[in-house]
């Protein structure tokens, strides 16, 4: 096994290779055991609203969302909106009104203007940015064995329900990166925030009911509380540091000082949001050291990690807005997350040909990327057409496969004794269709093409002034 299932017992000051980073161990990283205490810990804010929300829900006999008897098919609407509910008894009752303060009271570190030019840096790479959630961030985020137990008690990763599932959470993603108006109180971004918080609430409820109910259902000993607080920074981290100093740079792109400030501070807003520990996002230095330190400690791949890292590739394949090829999903895996996690995942090597695709999609976002940033006008405009196309492709125009509707996050897949892990699934068969390359594929072979004409063209000069240069000396 690589250097990440080792133990930490390396001295300090120390270089290390973790899952395919390098980087320096010192005294300030946190160590498997500094790590442990946190899965033991959690959200108990929200926990005590979600119970006191249930508390005042059977006194008017109607079922919360989470308990673990079943749910009358007349009462199911009552599952509906935590947020609303939240928000109708948050001045009524004093534990609810703690959770609905704290959202609402904005920290003194936040600053507004920041969290605004961080919200631009994400559309400013939007492209690079997308993928790099969708294969690092979300499917080798499966890498962690530990919080995939969850996952895999839910069903939200089956191969049938897996693209709604990756779509909803890229609603919260652009919704939390639109504006300021989205990310401040009562904004979208906010509200899903919260929403998700409450979502991961009413699951560790859930959970922790089952297992009390029936020991052998869930480990909390050897896995830690269901949706625990360092499952919440492992999944803060994912969508900030992990896409600053891996995924960017993995496909030639690396953040200037200021935009990796400006990222980390709108992460951190996020983080305080939905309840989880965020004081390491203060500065990137120690945002960084937590990034290497949780892929030495907790990315420990397991079996179900890989189901549910093959059934993304499954649920994602040949479907819009890209009708990108398995094998094209694999090389993007690949790329990004190293060959020895993709392994440790399942994933298939895939061909060269296909590698090369994604080089030429890398040089594709890496060129647009440099170029916009770097005149005023252009990054303006890519930052509001990035801004529009996203929200159009993933989320708005469900004919071209988008979401095609508004989720509010309810509890959609209730943990059940009938359902104790997820399986691999199939992708579903097109009979009859013949494979055609996706528009990605395509818009990568183009790249590629162009920049080996463009290569060639530049050796052929340079090899021509050479000759010159020997003959007339």
């Amino acid at each position: 096994m690589i250097a990440a299932n080792e133990d930490t017992k390396s001295s300090e000051n120390s270089w290390r290779e973790s899952w395919g980073v390098k980087f320096k161990w010192t005294p300030k990283h946190l160590t498997a055991d500094s790590l442990k205490s946190w899965i033991y810990t959690y959200d108990t804010v929200s926990t005590m609203a979600i119970d006191r929300l249930n508390e005042i829900s059977i006194s008017s006999h109607t079922k919360f969302p989470g308990s673990v008897d079943s749910i009358p098919r007349e009462e199911k609407k009552v599952r509906g909106d935590l947020y609303e509910l939240l928000q109708k008894h948050a001045s009524t009752d004093d534990t609810i009104g703690r959770l609905w303060d704290e959202i609402n009271t904005i920290p003194e570190w936040v600053d507004w203007e920041q969290i605004e030019r961080g919200q631009k840096v994400f559309y400013r790479y939007g492209g690079p940015a997308i993928t790099t959630l969708t294969f690092l961030s979300l499917l080798g985020g499966m890498g962690s064995g530990r919080t995939v137990e969850t996952l895999d008690r839910t069903g939200d990763f089956s191969v049938d329900v897996v693209r709604r599932r990756l779509l909803e959470t890229t609603q919260h993603t652009l919704n939390v990166t639109r504006d300021l108006e989205s990310i401040k109180p009562g904004g979208d971004g906010f509200v899903d925030s919260v929403r998700v918080r409450l979502l991961h609430a009413a699951v560790r409820r859930r959970i922790m009911q089952m297992a009390e109910k029936e020991p052998g259902y869930y480990d909390m000993k050897t896995f830690g509380v269901p949706i625990n607080d360092l499952d919440c920074i492992g999944t803060i981290n994912a969508f900030s540091t992990a896409l600053i100093w891996m995924g960017l740079p993995r496909q030639g792109i690396w953040l200037r000082s200021q935009e990796i400030t400006d990222y980390l501070a709108l992460w951190r807003y996020v983080a305080y949001l939905m309840g989880t520990p965020h004081d390491w996002m203060s500065t990137p230095e120690s945002a960084r050291r937590m990034m290497e330190s949780l892929l030495v400690a907790d990315i420990k791949p397991s079996k179900a990690s890989a189901n549910l890292a093959n059934n993304i590739i499954a649920g994602l394949q040949d479907q819009p807005p890209t009708h990108a090829s398995r094998e094209f999903l694999c090389a993007q895996t690949y790329w990004l997350n190293g060959k020895e996690m993709s392994k440790e995942l399942g994933i298939e090597e895939p061909s060269l040909y296909h590698t090369a695709l994604v080089v030429g999609q890398c040089i594709l976002f890496a060129t647009l990327s440099y170029v916009n940033r770097s005149i005023s006008y252009l990054d303006e405009r890519n930052i509001k057409l990035v801004r529009m196309a996203l929200y159009k492709i993933l989320l708005q125009d469900k004919s071209k496969g988008a979401l095609g509707y508004t989720t509010k996050f309810n509890l959609k897949y209730v943990p059940s004794f009938d359902r104790t892990t997820t399986v691999r699934g199939l992708a579903p068969i097109h009979a009859g269709r013949p494979r055609v390359p996706g528009r990605v594929e395509r818009a990568a072979l183009v790249s590629l093409l162009t920049s080996a004409i463009i290569a060639c063209i530049v050796s052929s000069w340079f090899c021509v002034k050479v000759v010159r240069w020997v003959t007339t000396s």
